[in-house]
């Protein structure tokens, strides 16, 4: 083939997807589309069992990111695919979601990890191993990019690595490694506060947005809500909600926005990367906690009459901590849930959560609750009283069980992982 043939396909040919394209399928805030990043020209189609449709360009390509194309997916459909490449469809009430977080590599200052090493740094093998459960769908709690400085020079552990907000790092701290698990089910992408306007939110915003990628870094992107057919997902950006430091104006945007989960006739997870009320080690080891800004939107709604979270919840899962734990309380309300042990610098916290006091005035103890260390991932299967919680280690070994009752009074129960 001559040059001049060969410029023509390359620039005149709608491309399809390539080996070094990244494609995937997202819950958006008006139901899932297909994204996809790639250095063609112009975006693909994609096709789908109920035809075709050409994928619009999200964003153009830029110095540090080339472009991202995005397509909805029409409700139903049952195959989907960018040119060779295909995509895994929706599942319109999945039985086996599958649930990770804090995924990273930390490179920031001081803060070095091994990211060259997978003992150190296990998301890639996190994620092999996550995608050979086939899950019908995952849940991601936030926190991708933690490259934010230069590998010092003659550091093997992280040697050779990308850092900033760039597409080069985002593939080498997410989609690179994630990509079995984008192969395998349609994901829920949660922002984290590794995505907040001051880190990586311009690239979240580009690459992850559950809206319109145009315009400035949005500090808060309001709620939207995923139909998982007998289950809702509420999706929360919290990214912004510092634990120690109230911000008056964004604790009535969380109050009023949690309050809504309450016209949801459905039951309702509310997934959010920061945890309201979980724990981490205070002095001398002892467990303590709390999300000041989350904590203030929660007292506004109940100075309204209402409850702390909406009773529709029946669960609260957030990563952040970089452990796992499981959590009920001495109020009426959800348990939480945290895995943030997806692949960042774990956190040491008390095995037995049991009393934990929280920052603010809510009124909120642990009631009994564990935190269980080491890295790894979660995989919830649908069961006739509510969700069966199996944890993994990095190599997809199970390593303990826990059970969300979700009929009478709601619960989390660990009974092999007593603290």
């Amino acid at each position: 083939m001559n040059r001049v043939a060969f410029a023509f396909l390359l620039f005149c040919v709608p491309a399809a997807a390539r080996a070094e394209d990244s494609a995937w399928v997202q819950a958006v805030a008006n139901g899932y589309e297909a994204r996809l990043v790639t250095a063609a020209a112009v975006c693909p189609v994609l096709n789908t069992d109920k035809g075709g449709t050409a994928m619009t360009m999200r964003a153009p390509a830029g110095a540090d990111f080339p472009m991202v194309c995005a397509a909805p997916l029409a409700a139903g459909v049952t195959k989907a695919q960018i040119g060779a490449v295909t995509l895994p469809v929706p599942v319109a009430a999945p039985q086996r979601i599958l649930v990770v977080g804090d995924t990273g590599c930390r490179l920031k200052g001081a803060a070095l990890q091994a990211c060259n090493d997978p003992a150190a740094w296990p998301f890639p093998e996190v994620a092999a191993a996550a995608a050979k459960l086939k899950p019908d769908l995952v849940i991601h709690v936030g926190d991708y990019l933690y490259r934010e400085s230069a590998c010092p020079a003659g550091n093997a552990g992280c040697a050779g690595s990308p850092w900033g907000n760039n597409w080069t790092t985002w593939q080498a701290d997410f989609y690179a490694p994630a990509a079995p698990l984008l192969a395998a089910a349609s994901i829920v992408l949660v922002r984290g506060n590794h995505e907040d306007c001051r880190r990586s939110g311009p690239g979240y915003q580009l690459l992850m947005g559950p809206r319109d990628a145009a315009g400035p870094c949005q500090v808060h992107e309001p709620l939207y809500k995923v139909d998982l057919g007998s289950l809702t997902l509420g999706v929360l950006d919290d990214a912004a909600s510092e634990e120690t430091e109230l911000d008056r104006t964004l604790a009535q945007t969380y109050a009023d926005e949690i309050a809504s989960l309450a016209q949801i006739s459905t039951p309702v997870w509310l997934v959010h990367h920061r945890p309201t009320w979980a724990a981490i080690s205070g002095p001398l080891g002892i467990a303590m906690g709390g999300n000041l800004t989350l904590i203030e939107a929660s007292r506004l709604n109940a100075q309204k009459g209402a409850a702390l979270i909406p009773p529709s919840v029946e669960l609260m899962l957030s990563g952040h901590i970089h452990t796992f734990e499981a959590i009920n309380f001495n109020q009426p309300l959800p348990p939480q849930i945290v895995a943030g042990n997806g692949g960042d610098a774990l956190y040491v916290t008390p095995r037995n959560l049991r009393g934990t006091q929280f920052i603010g005035h809510s009124g909120v103890t642990v009631a009994d609750g564990l935190s269980v260390g080491g890295f790894g991932f979660l995989l919830m299967t649908k069961a006739p009283d509510g969700w069966t919680i199996d944890l993994y280690d990095p190599a997809g070994q199970a390593e303990g069980q826990c059970h969300l009752n979700t009929t009478g009074r709601r619960r989390l129960d660990c009974p092999n992982l007593k603290p």
